[in-house]
């Protein structure tokens, strides 16, 4: 990276000093953005998402790798019952301490997880019952919470992966919320490529038009406000071919007030 560059991507990094994971987890984890009950409500519609990336069937192998978790699970619900190796990845100390809570079933979190495993069980087609099951297989495959740099050219620790990378990554509102531009957006989509094995796959959810969102009191972090094809390029940029593209768009109860997202994407892609 340029100094100009570096110089922008450090603003976006100091904007996360103030990152409240309690706050955010309230702000974007609870009704109306996570009503359950609801069709049309934002959570479940990325919950659906990756349940059918997994239940197609051409996703698969050992080790999933989660790349910017912030201080959520919900991303690693449907593929802890494909891979048998999960690993989160987190750049804030705050965050990862939450995550670990719940791994260590210390009864220190932020938010209850239940209503969303049992969602995901629903998917499965499995009792509602089974999401202590899910529960306590999640805690069993998840055997790490690392730090990453998506702006790094090896975004984890080197001997953190297998040799050949993981089978699969997922990312969710991560890389356009640390990036302070769209061509550092697409860089750092080829640093995670570098941990993917040939042929793995990326399962990408991040927001559509939103320069900003809120992460706790004072605390506004900048966003690249991205295209439908402003993403599909990038992808294609960074060695990517794109399966499919889906599109979610906010009705006007889900705006809250804590950003201003318009949409949110889904993309299934495969490493070239």
């Amino acid at each position: 990276m340029d100094n100009g560059t570096e110089d922008a991507v450090a603003a976006v990094a100091a904007s996360y000093k103030g990152f409240d994971p309690a706050a955010y987890l309230q702000y974007n984890y609870t009704p109306p953005r996570a009503d359950f009950e609801r069709k049309d409500s934002i959570v479940p519609w990325k919950l659906g998402c990756l349940h059918r990336a997994l239940a197609e069937g051409d996703v698969r192998g050992e080790v999933l790798v989660d790349i910017g978790s912030g201080p959520t699970l919900w991303q690693t619900m449907s593929g802890c019952e494909v891979f048998n190796k999960v690993l989160l990845t987190e750049y804030l100390e705050v965050n990862r301490q939450e995550l670990r809570h719940w791994l260590q079933d210390t009864g220190d979190c932020s938010l209850d997880w239940s209503p969303y495993l049992q969602h995901v069980c629903k998917l499965e087609g499995r009792d509602l019952s089974e999401w202590t099951e899910k529960a306590a297989r999640m805690r069993r495959v998840i055997t790490d919470v690392l730090h990453v740099d998506v702006h790094n050219p090896q975004p984890v620790a080197a001997d953190a992966l297998p040799k050949d990378g993981a089978d699969c990554l997922v990312s969710s509102f991560c890389l356009e919320s640390v990036s302070p531009n769209l061509a550092t957006f697409t860089r750092a989509l080829g640093h995670i490529r570098k941990l993917l094995r040939p042929k793995g796959h990326l399962l990408l959810i991040g927001a559509l038009g939103e320069s900003y969102y809120l992460a706790g009191p004072g605390a506004k972090i900048p966003v690249v406000p991205l295209t439908e094809a402003e993403v599909c390029t990038s992808l294609k940029e960074s060695g990517f071919t794109l399966i499919r593209l889906e599109v979610y768009v906010l009705p006007s109860d889900m705006r809250v007030g804590v950003d201003d997202v318009t949409g949110v994407f889904f993309a299934k892609a495969q490493n070239e």
